[in-house]
């Protein structure tokens, strides 16, 4: 059965050139951005994007990672990040939804833990 929502752990890494996200629990779900609110916006997207494809495909769900079990390096902070699958399928089916730019670099998301500073 599919969820109509999913939340998953997101690693934001900041670089010279902009953040990196990884999802530990979604290997090659690796979405980029210029800065936060591109970052949050790239992320649900493609989490969305990588789940509904997983879906799609009848393949497994994985179950999200528990926060207290990330590892982080000084330059990331963990964000959690929430996507309504309902919404997104609904915009797939009706052509609105395209997927996230390629990279170069609310209240569905909650940063654990602010970076570091160096």
């Amino acid at each position: 059965m599919k969820n109509n929502s999913y939340v998953y752990p997101a690693i934001l890494s900041y670089e010279s050139d902009g953040i990196s996200i990884e999802f530990p629990d979604l290997p090659g779900c690796l979405p980029c951005a210029n800065n936060i609110d591109e970052a949050i916006k790239n992320s649900k997207e493609a989490m969305a994007l990588h789940l509904y494809d997983l879906e799609e495909s009848n393949k497994e769900i994985p179950e999200p990672s528990s926060i207290d079990n990330i590892k982080l390096e000084k330059n990331e902070t963990l964000l959690l990040v929430k996507v309504n699958m309902s919404l997104f399928r609904d915009d797939i089916l009706n052509g609105k939804k395209e997927a996230p730019p390629p990279c170069t670099a609310g209240e569905d998301f909650k940063t654990v833990n602010p970076p570091h500073s160096s």
